[in-house]
């Protein structure tokens, strides 16, 4: 269904219901979820092939319509609408929760604006998931979701959060995988992160390591699957430092006849940066003596 929606004419407004989705394993599924999908009138999907093989995995028949991060504001208008007449929607995406890094934010805040009805219906999401398996400290944590795709703007909002004491969890998809590790090793340091890659699915993987193993694992493997990386934060007691500060401690090094390999390597481990951006000024500091 995804020409224009005839409208109905009940006297009160629906309610749009914000639905979580397996994020891979059907059995994932709650009882709530099911029973909501068969009580609405209307499906409003992120890929309608894909809820299609949901609802006919579980003997559901809904008309299905698409909204997605693409889909124009007469979309939303025309589900607001539908809302206003009385018309029941669940909200959903491929897998885990609508409007958390996925599509659903204009609907919703307009459902809302519009004073309808909105009641989540809770359920998977990678976040929370990683979150419980990743063996760091989940009290209080930033989720980041997908990181910008350019370099520079990633590596800026990498930045941003570099010096906060926060668990750090983020998404990626596997062909931009490498790069977004090397970015993060550049400019957090060397840390602690868990990947968890496939959750819930068949060869679901989630392994605790350091930034630079894995830099040194995909750069020798193909990424294959969709990967969630929870990162631990930084810590209160250690300030952020400064480029003077480290190439006023590599001068010290280097001068008491440190090698430049020795040198990058403890300035690696002293201040939390990787070692080949420490190997790097080291070098330069080298050659201008």
């Amino acid at each position: 269904m995804t020409g224009v929606m005839a409208l109905s004419s009940p006297t009160s407004a629906g309610t749009l219901f914000v639905c979580a989705t397996p994020i891979g394993n059907l059995q994932d599924v709650s009882l709530r979820l099911l029973e909501t999908l068969k009580s609405v009138d209307l499906v409003a999907a992120e890929d309608t092939r894909i809820t299609l093989k949901l609802l006919s995995h579980f003997g559901i028949k809904k008309p299905l319509v698409s909204y997605h991060q693409h889909s124009s504001p007469q979309r939303t208008e025309q589900l607001l609408a539908r809302l206003k007449a009385g018309a029941s929607i669940a909200l959903v995406c491929n897998a885990g929760t609508p409007a958390i890094s996925d599509p659903g934010v204009p609907l919703v805040r307009e459902a809302l604006k519009a004073g309808i009805r909105v009641v989540p219906v809770p359920g998977p999401s990678a976040v929370t998931a990683a979150l419980s398996i990743a063996g760091l400290s989940a009290q209080r944590f930033l989720f980041l979701g997908f990181l910008p795709r350019h370099p520079s703007e990633r590596r800026a909002m990498l930045e941003l959060v570099k010096a906060l004491p926060f668990t750090l969890v983020l998404y990626e998809a596997p062909h931009r995988l490498t790069e977004t590790l090397d970015d993060l090793l550049a400019v957090l340091g060397d840390r602690t992160v868990t990947l968890c890659r496939e959750l819930t699915k068949v060869h679901e993987e989630v392994c605790l390591t350091t930034l630079s193993e894995l830099c040194r694992r995909f750069r020798a493997e193909k990424p294959l699957g969709e990967f969630t990386f929870v990162v631990e934060g930084a810590t209160m007691t250690t300030p952020p430092v400064d480029d003077a500060t480290i190439d006023e401690t590599l001068q010290q090094l280097l001068g008491q006849g440190w090698s430049v390999k020795e040198a990058a390597k403890e300035i690696a481990r002293r201040f939390g940066i990787a070692r080949s951006q420490a190997y790097r000024r080291a070098l330069q500091i080298r050659r201008k003596t």
